[in-house]
C-alpha cells in the first residue's frame, strides 16, 4: 500500500453517497424517486413526467457552466418541463427532504466507521469538508448526514446545490472548493468511491483515496496507482498503524 498521508495535507474532503454512506446507488435512486412521486402526486404531478423532469434538471446541473448556481439551473429546467406553477411548490419539495426522504435510509448501509474517521481527523487538528456532488439542497444533505451520525458542525464546508455552480467530475467543482477554503490543492486529500467523479480532484492538485466498499468505475479506468481499500485501509492511510504513537487510535468519545 502507498505511504501514509503526506504531512502537508491539512484538509480531507469526503464524498457522501457510497463513501461515508455506503449504498447501492440504483436502489437508493429508485426508492428516492418512488417516495418523491408519492409526495408530489396530490399537487398534480404525474410520476413519469415528474421523474423525467428531475432527471433533466439533474443533467443540466451536471453540465452547469458556472454562470448560476446549480439550484437556479435545476429550477429553470424543471419549471420549463413542469410549468411555471411548479416554482410555487418548492416548499413542498423542501418538506419532502425534511420528512419522507428519511425513509430512504432503509436501503442504505450506514456504518459508524464514517463518523469515527471524520471526528478522529478533527480531533487531530485536520480540517474536514463534505464534497458531495451538489445535486441536492442542503436540507437533503443534512438528512443523509444524520443517517451516519454526523451533522454540519462536523465539516468546515459542505457543497450543496445552493452554493455550487459546477458538479463532479468537472475539475472546476474542486477548484471552487479550494477558492472557498483559500488553500492550494496540494494541501488536500479527496476520499471518494467513484473513479470518474472523485479522482477528478487530482486535476487541481489534490491527493486521492478510493474507498472501495461501494466502488464505481463505469469507464473501467486503471486505478491501480490510487491508494484504495475499505475503512481499515483508509484509517491506516490517514493515521498510520494502530501502534504508531504519532497517530493515536480513536477514543471513546469519538
Amino acid at each position: 500500500m502507498p505511504a501514509r498521508i503526506r504531512p502537508q495535507i491539512t484538509t480531507v474532503l469526503f464524498d457522501l453517497d457510497g463513501t461515508l454512506l455506503p449504498m447501492d446507488l440504483e436502489e437508493f435512486t429508485q426508492t428516492y424517486f418512488g417516495l418523491l412521486a408519492q409526495k408530489a402526486a396530490p399537487y398534480g404531478y404525474e410520476p413519469q413526467s415528474l421523474i423525467a423532469a428531475v432527471w433533466k434538471g439533474t443533467r443540466a446541473m451536471m453540465h452547469n457552466d458556472g454562470s448560476c448556481t446549480n439550484e437556479d439551473r435545476f429550477w429553470q429546467v424543471f419549471a420549463q418541463e413542469m410549468g411555471p406553477q411548479s416554482l410555487a411548490h418548492r416548499p413542498v419539495f423542501d418538506d419532502f427532504y425534511r420528512n419522507e426522504f428519511d425513509q430512504v435510509k432503509a436501503v442504505t448501509r450506514p456504518t459508524p466507521r464514517a463518523a469515527q474517521t471524520v471526528r478522529r481527523l478533527r480531533a487531530l487538528g485536520l480540517d474536514t469538508v463534505l464534497a458531495t456532488n451538489p445535486l441536492f439542497p442542503r436540507v437533503a444533505v443534512e438528512t443523509r448526514l444524520r443517517w451516519i451520525g454526523l451533522g454540519p458542525e462536523d465539516f468546515s464546508h459542505i457543497t450543496t446545490y445552493e452554493n455550487s455552480t459546477f458538479c463532479k467530475p468537472d475539475p472546476r467543482y474542486y477548484a471552487q472548493i479550494l477558492t472557498v477554503l483559500g488553500r492550494p490543492g496540494a494541501s488536500c486529500l479527496m476520499v471518494g468511491n467513484d473513479a470518474d467523479e472523485d479522482l477528478a480532484a487530482g486535476q487541481v492538485g489534490m491527493d486521492c483515496f478510493l474507498l472501495t466498499d461501494c466502488l464505481i468505475n463505469t469507464q473501467g479506468k486503471d486505478i491501480a496507482w490510487v491508494p484504495a481499500g475499505g475503512f481499515d485501509a483508509l484509517d491506516a492511510y490517514l493515521f498510520g498503524p494502530p501502534s504508531s504513537p504519532a497517530f493515536p487510535g480513536p477514543t471513546d468519545d469519538l
